[in-house]
């Protein structure tokens, strides 16, 4: 396919997942507001909320898809926005399982598998952490919630109000038609909201997919040597400011960090040069919650969007700014590599341990 008509595609692709956003808030607003406190009871714990976001994460594989959804219940006011953060917390940790999936695939080779483990989880450990630091301090004095909502107060008005978003005009027709098609088929309101919900999430999903296989057909060539050029020259800032900029523009901060694996495993790329540039992709993967808020109509979306980025922001000033803490998360990845390769068990007992058995944990516990 020519580079003009795969570009004009990825932009319908954009609107269809806006389409799915909206349809998502829809499909919400269409059941009562009792189904919708059943549903989400278990997110007015923050650690729960952590923990829903990492699970909703490593299902889809995609925190730009998780993100997407939480931005879609805050706009149609089933989330509250203290309750939305510690979720997009936990998505920026869920979405680190797959670069540490594929340092797996280096398993039988002692030098590569150590390299490559510690590239993949040197993400999680700055995740971590940065939750570790950022959700207390918000639950106890929510620094994230204020400057965000400050901001979008100044872009689209105070919560609480509706605010005209273009987007969401482009958007209602098709999810008029959506709600139409399946209101036709006489279903109750619950059962109709709960399908107009899995219609959105279905659109949203393959709409992303196909944005991010798209896009990185249009810029794969660039993307390796901007990598090369780059990182071969070392890290620092400018690494951080490519991871950025490689995530925004292939919509997905997992394809960024897993092309650092292999580099790291064959020793091209040093762990201190790999680590900024997933900084830089937990940056960039922000923009789809920002996107999505687009198509919301409460400005409560948008201060979710940009609560995204902000912690991101504050994690990469404390955990990487800050020369004393900016080791941190690579000694801790190294230690874990060091076990890792004397026991390959204990690799993938972090992997289900970390992303799937502690999650549900603190869900089961704490609903």
């Amino acid at each position: 396919m020519p580079g003009p008509a795969r570009a004009a595609l990825v932009i319908s692709l954009i609107y269809l997942f806006l389409v799915g956003v909206s349809s998502l808030e829809a499909g919400i607003k269409i059941m009562g507001e009792e189904t919708q406190q059943n549903l989400f009871s278990a997110v007015s714990n923050p650690i729960a909320g952590l923990a829903i976001g990492v699970l909703g994460t490593v299902l889809v594989q995609s925190s730009s898809a998780s993100t997407s959804v939480i931005v879609g219940l805050v706009a149609s006011g089933t989330l509250g926005v203290d309750s939305a953060i510690p979720m997009v917390m936990g998505a920026n940790i869920g979405t680190t399982v797959t670069n540490t999936l594929v340092s797996l695939g280096h398993v039988r080779r002692d030098g590569e598998f150590k390299r490559a483990f510690a590239a993949a989880t040197v993400h999680d450990f700055f995740n971590v952490l940065a939750v570790l630091i950022l959700l207390p301090i918000e639950v106890l004095f929510s620094p994230i919630g204020k400057i965000s909502k400050a901001v979008s107060t100044q872009l689209v008005g105070a919560s609480g109000s509706d605010w005209k978003s273009p987007v969401k005009a482009w958007v209602k027709a098709p999810v008029s038609w959506i709600k139409d098609i399946w209101s036709a088929t006489g279903a109750e309101d619950n059962l109709l909201g709960t399908i107009v919900i899995l219609t959105g999430l279905v659109i949203i999903l393959l709409a992303l997919s196909f944005i991010t296989k798209n896009m990185r057909v249009l810029v794969a060539d660039r993307v390796e040597r901007s990598v090369n050029a780059v990182l071969g020259k070392g890290g620092g800032a400018v690494a951080l400011l490519l991871g950025l900029v490689i995530t925004v523009a292939v919509q997905s901060s997992s394809i960024t960090t897993s092309i650092l694996i292999p580099l790291s495993a064959a020793g091209v790329l040093s762990l201190r040069n790999a680590y900024p540039v997933t900084l830089g992709a937990n940056l960039g993967t922000t923009i789809t919650a920002l996107l999505a808020a687009l198509a919301a109509s409460k400005p409560d979306a948008l201060t979710v969007g940009l609560a995204h980025t902000t912690f991101n922001l504050l994690g990469i000033l404390l955990l990487y700014v800050i020369p004393l803490a900016r080791d941190i998360p690579i000694r801790l990845a190294e230690g874990l590599a060091e076990i890792a390769v004397q026991r390959r068990s204990a690799a993938v007992a972090y992997v289900v341990g970390a992303f799937i058995v502690l999650p549900l944990i603190c869900v089961v516990l704490l609903r």
